[in-house]
């Protein structure tokens, strides 16, 4: 099959999340299968041309009220000999960031920006002579793919082409003025039909989940839970009304990358069936970062955006949140590793200055990701909601035991322990509360001191589970093929 993977990210050249992983990892897996792969994604200040090569030296892509000249680069991933386009124009490269200036602050004209992007595509596939068979779309960002599909594309080049659209996160939906919809120049049918009626805006994620011949999302607890009120962000609705092409897909994890036995930011490689250098790397971990070196006190590891979604509320509340109650009351060591809202970044650095066994680093660094995973003995990773979540498949391999919320792909991943059997990965919550936290991070730890023997059963059954993107690989294959029939 001719796939074009169409997204805002893709490691190496751009990443403000886990939806550069997927699409990277997925391209990669789907052209070893033997199938004809190939990204797009906008040409960022930040995305160096030099390894570059010109591949369509102008295209007029209709836009607004004209049309907009557009250049195209290709290279490849690091990883394989995939193609990837890049779509180059002021917008784009002009301005730093992906979405804006920074984190918290978008672009006021990214309906333009991604709305040009998406509209590039088929005009470079056209000028290439290369039609897909599948156009795969994620999030936001590109979901007016299967917008501009029904409105120019479905009885021409495109009509044998089939669009999916996959959710990484339904929190962030792209919503945008009504009055912008003559820049995009669709019309308000792809954007809201009888049964969902027009609401004064638009929304990009809404327009993905109306058009697209197939949805898919990165968990199959997650397909589930976007059908509710609770965790839908008011697409329920319309998810449950597309139910029948609904699918939840688990994202895998690039063992390549991410396995104890090969891994170079760490001191030493071991593996389930010798885990001697994990002692070595929490050693290692506790020297960087200043703590008390010792084997005999639990380290609980904890790296995330710090983020309200990410559980940090009931973490660092300061009248009631478990962080600080974790640290007083248990003989543990914590670490923190991650970048996110300012309120949460102070909290985190004044618990730092009262609590002698938590450490906190306000930064984001590959190696150091590393090096926690292999140091901890316990993973804390409290979402309110989580799509699908890397780090704890991570944290599994490296025997560092999830404590997680029963949700989403934190569910599908971690399996519960049950207290005198042995049996489970993890250690798992139901509510989103401190007290639900406390006293599951509680829980987990009283394993470690009171039952040591069960504690490194379940770390060997942890590291020994297996989440690959050869797996997830072949259901996208399959829900393709099954489109194309």
């Amino acid at each position: 099959m001719k796939i074009c993977m169409v997204s805002s990210e893709a490691v190496p050249f751009a990443k403000s999340g886990g939806l550069a992983d997927v699409v990277g990892t997925l391209s990669a897996s789907l052209a070893d299968d033997g199938h004809d792969v190939r990204i797009c994604l906008p040409l960022y200040a930040s995305i160096s041309v030099q390894a570059l090569k010109p591949a369509v030296s102008e295209l007029k892509v209709p836009i607004g009220f004209g049309t907009e000249k557009i250049e195209v680069l290709e290279g490849s991933l690091s990883s394989s000999e995939v193609p990837v386009y890049f779509i180059k124009h002021p917008l784009f490269s002009k301005r730093p960031g992906l979405y804006g200036h920074d984190g918290s602050h978008p672009y006021r004209d990214n309906h333009l920006r991604f709305g040009l992007f998406c509209r590039a595509v088929f005009f470079l596939c056209k000028q290439i002579d290369w039609i897909p068979d599948i156009l795969h779309s994620h999030d936001w960002q590109t979901a007016l793919i299967s917008g501009y599909m029904r409105e120019y594309e479905m009885s021409g080049y495109f009509h044998n082409t089939k669009s999916v659209f996959t959710i990484h996160n339904i929190g962030y939906q792209g919503i945008f003025s009504k009055h912008d919809l003559h820049t995009l120049q669709l019309s308000w049918e792809v954007f809201h039909s009888e049964e969902t009626p027009a609401n004064g805006s638009l929304n990009f994620m809404k327009c993905g989940l109306l058009n697209a011949d197939a949805i898919t999302t990165v968990s199959p607890t997650y397909a589930r839970e976007i059908q509710t009120p609770e965790f839908g962000h008011g697409m329920e609705s319309y998810l449950r009304e597309r139910s029948a092409i609904l699918y939840g897909i688990l994202n895998g994890a690039d063992y390549s990358e991410w396995d104890p036995a090969g891994d170079p930011h760490i001191p030493a490689a071991y593996s389930a069936e010798n885990r001697s250098g994990k002692i070595k790397a929490k050693t290692a971990l506790q020297k960087k970062v200043g703590l008390p070196v010792s084997s005999e006190v639990p380290l609980i590891g904890l790296i995330s955006r710090l983020a309200a979604q990410k559980g940090f509320y009931e973490l660092c509340d300061p009248h009631r949140g478990a962080l600080k109650r974790i640290c007083q009351e248990m003989a543990v060591q914590v670490v923190v590793l991650g970048t996110g809202e300012t309120w949460i970044e102070e909290e985190l650095e004044k618990f730092q200055k009262e609590l002698p066994n938590l450490k906190v680093l306000l930064t984001f660094s590959n190696s150091l990701a590393h090096l926690i995973e292999a140091g901890s003995d316990f993973f804390l990773m409290p979402s309110r909601y989580e799509p699908c979540g890397l780090n704890q498949i991570y944290s599994l391999r490296y025997g560092a035991l999830p404590i997680v919320r029963n949700t989403g792909g934190l569910a599908d991943t971690v399996r519960n322990y049950k207290p005198g059997t042995s049996e489970g990965t993890g250690f798992m919550f139901d509510d989103i509360s401190p007290e639900s936290i406390f006293h599951t991070t509680e829980w987990a730890v009283s394993t470690w001191y009171e039952h040591p023997e069960e504690y490194r059963i379940l770390q060997k059954r942890a590291m020994e589970q297996h989440f690959s993107w050869t797996d997830s690989a072949q259901e996208y294959i399959r829900l393709f093929e099954r489109l194309l029939e």
